[in-house]
Protein backbone atom coordinates (compact mmCIF):
# COMPACT_ATOMS: atom_id res chain seq x y z
CA UNK A 1 0.00 0.00 0.00
CA UNK A 2 1.13 3.30 -0.65
CA UNK A 3 -0.16 6.32 2.06
CA UNK A 4 -0.43 9.64 0.45
CA UNK A 5 -1.07 13.44 1.87
CA UNK A 6 -1.63 16.33 -0.17
CA UNK A 7 -1.37 19.96 0.61
CA UNK A 8 -0.69 23.37 -0.61
CA UNK A 9 -4.29 24.73 -1.17
CA UNK A 10 -5.59 27.65 -0.05
CA UNK A 11 -7.11 31.13 -1.20
CA UNK A 12 -6.07 33.21 -4.43
CA UNK A 13 -7.65 35.89 -6.36
CA UNK A 14 -8.01 34.73 -9.87
CA UNK A 15 -4.63 34.99 -12.08
CA UNK A 16 -2.79 33.91 -8.94
CA UNK A 17 -0.72 30.85 -8.32
CA UNK A 18 -0.45 27.92 -6.13
CA UNK A 19 1.47 24.74 -5.72
CA UNK A 20 0.12 21.67 -4.69
CA UNK A 21 2.58 18.95 -3.28
CA UNK A 22 1.32 15.08 -2.18
CA UNK A 23 3.78 13.17 -0.37
CA UNK A 24 4.03 9.40 -0.41
CA UNK A 25 4.76 6.48 1.68
CA UNK A 26 4.73 3.08 1.66
CA UNK A 27 5.15 0.34 -0.46
CA UNK A 28 7.90 1.30 -2.98
CA UNK A 29 5.39 4.75 -4.12
CA UNK A 30 7.89 5.59 -6.71
CA UNK A 31 6.41 3.13 -9.33
CA UNK A 32 3.08 3.98 -9.18
CA UNK A 33 1.71 6.30 -11.75
CA UNK A 34 0.19 9.36 -9.93
CA UNK A 35 -2.04 12.47 -10.50
CA UNK A 36 -4.39 15.35 -9.48
CA UNK A 37 -7.90 15.13 -9.72
CA UNK A 38 -10.62 17.60 -8.52
CA UNK A 39 -14.10 17.66 -7.10
CA UNK A 40 -16.65 20.16 -6.33
CA UNK A 41 -20.47 20.19 -5.69
CA UNK A 42 -21.37 21.33 -8.66
CA UNK A 43 -19.05 19.74 -11.00
CA UNK A 44 -18.16 16.05 -12.07
CA UNK A 45 -14.66 14.74 -10.24
CA UNK A 46 -12.40 15.36 -12.90
CA UNK A 47 -8.51 14.10 -13.48
CA UNK A 48 -6.98 17.37 -14.26
CA UNK A 49 -3.17 15.53 -14.64
CA UNK A 50 -1.17 12.71 -14.25
CA UNK A 51 2.49 11.37 -14.60
CA UNK A 52 4.02 8.08 -15.20
CA UNK A 53 6.36 6.29 -12.73
CA UNK A 54 9.35 7.62 -14.35
CA UNK A 55 8.06 11.23 -15.45
CA UNK A 56 8.67 10.95 -19.27
CA UNK A 57 4.73 10.90 -19.46
CA UNK A 58 2.27 13.10 -18.35
CA UNK A 59 -1.64 13.90 -19.65
CA UNK A 60 -3.52 17.39 -18.94
CA UNK A 61 -7.09 17.83 -19.36
CA UNK A 62 -8.29 20.57 -21.57
CA UNK A 63 -9.96 22.76 -18.52
CA UNK A 64 -6.05 22.98 -17.16
CA UNK A 65 -3.95 22.70 -20.32
CA UNK A 66 -1.18 25.21 -20.63
CA UNK A 67 -1.97 26.33 -17.01
CA UNK A 68 -0.95 24.09 -14.81
CA UNK A 69 2.23 21.40 -14.97
CA UNK A 70 2.18 18.24 -13.00
CA UNK A 71 6.25 17.20 -11.55
CA UNK A 72 7.57 14.52 -9.51
CA UNK A 73 10.67 14.26 -7.48
CA UNK A 74 10.83 10.42 -6.86
CA UNK A 75 13.77 11.24 -4.66
CA UNK A 76 11.72 13.25 -2.10
CA UNK A 77 8.48 10.23 -3.09
CA UNK A 78 6.81 13.72 -3.87
CA UNK A 79 4.28 14.73 -6.72
CA UNK A 80 3.56 18.67 -7.41
CA UNK A 81 0.93 20.82 -8.83
CA UNK A 82 1.62 23.95 -10.11
CA UNK A 83 -1.14 25.66 -10.55
CA UNK A 84 -0.88 29.20 -12.49
CA UNK A 85 -3.77 31.68 -14.35
CA UNK A 86 -6.06 30.34 -11.74
CA UNK A 87 -9.79 31.16 -12.16
CA UNK A 88 -12.96 31.29 -9.86
CA UNK A 89 -13.90 27.96 -11.96
CA UNK A 90 -11.09 26.08 -10.39
CA UNK A 91 -12.37 26.20 -6.86
CA UNK A 92 -12.41 23.01 -5.66
CA UNK A 93 -10.87 19.85 -3.46
CA UNK A 94 -7.84 19.02 -4.86
CA UNK A 95 -7.07 15.10 -4.00
CA UNK A 96 -3.80 13.66 -5.35
CA UNK A 97 -3.71 9.82 -6.20
CA UNK A 98 -1.52 6.94 -6.87
CA UNK A 99 -2.11 3.46 -8.72
CA UNK A 100 -0.01 0.65 -9.90
CA UNK A 101 -2.13 -0.55 -12.90
CA UNK A 102 -5.79 1.13 -13.93
CA UNK A 103 -7.54 4.27 -13.45
CA UNK A 104 -6.56 6.85 -10.81
CA UNK A 105 -9.94 7.95 -10.57
CA UNK A 106 -10.95 4.52 -9.20
CA UNK A 107 -7.77 4.20 -7.42
CA UNK A 108 -7.63 2.96 -3.82
CA UNK A 109 -5.17 5.38 -2.72
CA UNK A 110 -6.28 9.53 -2.70
CA UNK A 111 -5.11 11.75 -0.33
CA UNK A 112 -7.13 13.35 1.79
CA UNK A 113 -7.78 16.26 0.09
CA UNK A 114 -6.44 20.40 0.01
CA UNK A 115 -9.22 22.83 -0.72
CA UNK A 116 -8.48 25.11 -3.32
CA UNK A 117 -10.82 28.59 -3.43
CA UNK A 118 -9.84 30.81 -6.36
CA UNK A 119 -12.08 34.62 -6.21
CA UNK A 120 -12.92 36.72 -8.65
Amino acid sequence: QVQLEDSGGGLVQAGGSLRLSCAANGRTPSIYRMGWIRQSPWKERELLAAISWSGTSTYYADSVKGRFTISRDNTKNTVYLQMNSLKPEDTAVYYCAAAYSGSLLTSDYWGQGTQVTVSS
